[in-house]
């Protein structure tokens, strides 16, 4: 094996790391291609952590390399980078030469995701055949130790943890994830060693020494349990880690799994400190107990401490990573469905290629768990806001592999595909993926604005996945499986059933495959969830009731909708042409500044026919009774318009006034009902519209400001502005024409005791407007076409706007009123 790889740095390197500042992107590539090209392995073994670190950043964040995620294809350095990192290009060349060589590079466990940190702190193998073997001993102490990995799986634990890793991004340069040269890098990663078609391209340098772990020799005492927990015992300690012996058949596609396993260890094996707490059974933390009391430089611990203690990993995950994840679970449904179709059976599973045999384990025995982990983390976790659509896109993702096969009937609506009986077993091996989450989300909808039109696709996307001819009869048929009495499964042959925990390459050694449905349901169950676990019955009554639940939230939310919609129509028709020309008084209460698009008309029009395919779609879920649903519906539409908008939100009286009870923030959340909130402060300091021009409108404020304290602060002129207030007093004509043309006293908002008397003044903010500046512009351009001067027009447009303020003053309250 070759030396270490802490050297002194060589003459290359330090040239190299001197013209990093030096060279642009293009030039220092170009320069490693012929680095790469022409120096032997034994000089180039130096380089590599240090080109590593350069392309993807360090590990603790502080360098953030070549920012690959924020690399858009209109960035000039975009096709340099992806040309380099190709996976037949030039740092892949790279890789292979030194892996030829058997060089090792040491990664500190400090780096690896908590869960698997924790477990070795604790002196306990992790359950990935990944780390196996690659353990170094420091003479410190088990706090300090390493991980030897060869170039390939040091090249790919940079790469997957350049996604996971926080760095400091700048603002304003993200675009779109799907667009980024990390997204893009890691798809053609997947289809270059994970193909649908053919095989992987074999590595250009030879490598004849071997350089794949051979799988961890497996305990003959093998658990007839369910469940990870009853072969948790079998995990082994890391001073006795198993030997490398070289397994010929997957030397033919250890890349392929070296870099699933790494990308599903790096994105996938986060959890909260709940959820691992929840996987930790007593037996294993008594064996936990019993290690430490062997292991040297660690004072020994009670049972149950220890591992739940270390672990304090907080764990949120960015929509840019739910979406890499996704692209990794859809092409893993795609290259799972690319087997071949004539060797189904394990008879010709044993004369099949490796990877075929790979295709035909890969999801359940490498994605599935720790998927279900991070996905149930999301739905618990994530914010109540339109962002969580990358979660359910990815967990509907998962639950359809029927879309990723590539056949004609794959590119259906998913409302006309009828799920074929051949997933059947995928529905029963996956089903707490359909039912648990499924409750989970539930939960979440109940808390959602789904008045958002965001929201109520999220909802409706669901209904209809779930409303697919069959699926929803498999899903019941899963869950009678798993409810057969225990009783029947004694009197059946045991079968050995080795669970993704033990640990090994999983294409090493067949498994029996298990025939019998009812022990396939029950040990999916008992694997995820523990032989502890209550399980709730997606089709029964406690469900049933929360699902009725959320379709009568669905119900106030379409009332909702049409409601705001209806308003909004009203509004737009009330704004007469007096109101377009600037000439009616606004409402300054009911406007909304800060309205996004989602609540504009046509989204609203959206919503409802979301919510309205939902309802459906959840009736043939769960088979409701289309009368007894608009018998619901229409007794909820009564109630709402007995007294609809005119009640405050539930709320009981406190120290500091009223505070909201969980039904008032539903019904704030749902838009039921709303406190009636008035603006009361100078209405020349309210925040600048998007109708107004923002320069205008604080020239204008200033203009007016002046003229206002000089006419308060002039004797003379203080009469004069005393002689106003009487004016816009005054209930008669003359009182609203002043009204109209100056800013009322009254129009701030409610009075207090020690709010200052206000004078009438003048408020030149509507000249501000961009109508009115378009209809001035008309003005003077007609004025123009008819040979009139700018002086002139000024008059004419004078007198028409004193004319139209008579108008107004005139005929402004009986509009109102109509």
């Amino acid at each position: 094996m070759a030396a270490p790889t802490l050297q002194q740095p060589s003459f290359l390197l330090a040239n190299l790391k001197a013209e990093t500042c030096t060279k642009p992107l293009l030039q220092r590539c170009q320069d490693l291609v012929k680095i790469i090209e022409e120096y032997p392995a034994k000089e180039l073994h130096g380089i590599l952590p240090w080109l590593v670190e350069s392309v993807f950043g360090s590990l603790d964040g502080s360098i953030a390399g070549w920012s690959l995620r924020l690399l858009h294809s209109r960035c000039y350095e975009y096709n340099v980078a992806l040309e380099f990192l190709d996976p037949s290009g030039p740092m892949m060349k790279l890789v292979y030469k030194l892996q030829a060589e058997e060089y090792k590079y040491e990664v500190p466990v400090h780096y690896l995701p908590g869960p698997v940190k924790a477990c070795i702190q604790e002196g306990v193998l992790p359950d990935c055949p990944l780390f196996h073997n690659k353990l170094q001993f420091p003479l410190s102490g088990l706090l300090t130790l390493n991980l030897a990995l060869n170039p390939f799986e040091f090249f790919m634990f940079h790469f997957a943890s350049c996604l996971v890793t926080p760095k400091s991004l700048p603002q304003g340069l993200q675009g779109s994830v799907a667009d980024s040269a990390y997204f893009v890098l890691v798809n053609a990663y997947l289809k270059y060693f994970l193909p649908s078609e053919g095989s992987v391209p074999p590595s250009p340098f030879s490598d004849s020494r071997g350089s794949v772990t051979a799988p961890s020799p497996r305990s003959s005492s093998v658990s007839f349990g369910y469940g990870v927990h009853s072969q948790s015992l079998l995990k082994h300690h890391i001073f006795h880690q198993p030997s490398v012996n070289a397994d010929p058949a997957a030397q033919e596609i250890w890349r392929s799994e070296t870099l699933l396993q790494m990308f599903v260890e790096i994105w996938l094996h986060h959890y909260s400190l709940e959820m691992y707490q929840k996987l930790q059974s007593p037996q294993l933390a008594l064996l936990q107990y019993r290690l430490s009391m062997s292991l040297p430089c660690q004072p020994s611990a009670p049972p149950g401490s220890g591992t739940l203690h270390t672990y304090q990993e907080p764990f949120s995950p960015t929509e840019e990573h739910v979406l890499v994840v996704r692209l990794l679970v859809k092409h893993l449904h795609a290259f799972s469905n690319s087997l071949k179709p004539d060797a189904p059976s394990s008879s010709a599973a044993a004369h099949s290629g490796p990877l075929e045999e790979l295709k035909r384990v890969v999801v359940q025995r490498f994605v599935q768990q720790k998927l279900y982990l991070f996905l149930q983390h999301c739905f618990s976790h994530w914010p109540l806001d339109a962002s969580f659509r990358a979660v359910l896109e990815t967990w509907l993702s998962y639950i359809q592999p029927w879309r990723y096969t590539g056949e004609s009937g794959a590119s259906q609506p998913d409302q006309n595909r009828t799920v074929p009986d051949k997933w059947e077993p995928f529905v029963q091996e996956n089903l707490l993926m359909f039912t648990k989450l499924f409750q989970v989300l539930l939960n979440r909808a109940v808390r959602t604005d789904l008045v958002n039109a965001k929201n109520a696709l999220m909802v409706f996307r669901v209904a209809k996945v779930f409303a697919q001819p069959h699926l929803a009869d498999m899903i019941q048929k899963g869950e009678q499986l798993f409810l057969e009495p225990e009783h029947v499964l004694h009197h059946r042959q045991p079968r050995g059933y080795l669970t993704p925990s033990q640990g090994g390459s999983f294409l090493s050694s067949r498994q029996r495959v298990v025939t019998d449905m009812v022990f396939r349901v029950k040990s999916h169950v008992y694997a995820l969830e523990g032989q502890d676990c209550q399980y709730k019955q997606m089709f029964g009554s406690e469900l049933r009731g929360a699902v009725l639940k959320l379709i009568q939230i669905i119900a106030q939310a379409r009332q909702t909708a049409k409601r705001i919609s209806d308003h909004s129509g009203e509004a737009a028709a009330g704004g007469s042409f007096l109101s377009w020309l600037g000439l009616g008084s606004p409402d300054l209460n009911h406007t909304f500044p800060g309205a996004e698009y989602e609540e504009s008309g046509e989204c609203l029009k959206k919503t409802h026919e979301f919510l309205d395919k939902a309802l459906e779609n959840l009736c043939l879920i769960f088979k409701l009774n289309p009368g007894q649903l608009a018998q619901l519906v229409s007794s909820l539409s009564c109630c709402q318009d007995d007294g609809h908008g005119k009640q405050l939100p539930d709320c009981i009286q406190g120290e500091n006034g009223p505070v909201l009870t969980d039904l008032g923030r539903q019904q704030i959340i749902s838009g039921l009902r709303r406190f009636d909130l008035q603006y009361q402060g100078d209405p020349e300091l309210q925040p600048i519209r998007s109708y107004e021009n923002p320069l205008l409108v604080r020239l204008f404020y200033r203009v007016s400001s002046l003229v206002n304290e000089r006419v308060s602060s002039v004797d003379t002129l203080s009469k004069f502005g005393g002689n106003l207030n009487a004016l816009c007093s005054r209930p008669d004509f003359l009182g609203r024409l002043g009204r109209h043309f100056l800013e009322d006293p009254d129009s701030s908002g409610r009075k207090t005791p020690r709010s200052p008397a206000r004078r009438a003044r003048l408020s030149l903010r509507p000249l501000a407007s961009y109508r009115l500046l378009l209809l001035l512009l008309l003005c003077y351009a007609l004025g123009a076409a008819l040979a009139l001067g700018p002086a002139s027009s000024t008059l004419l447009i004078l007198a028409g706007g004193f004319l139209c303020g008579l108008l107004a003053a005139l005929c402004g309250d009986k509009l109102k009123t109509q």
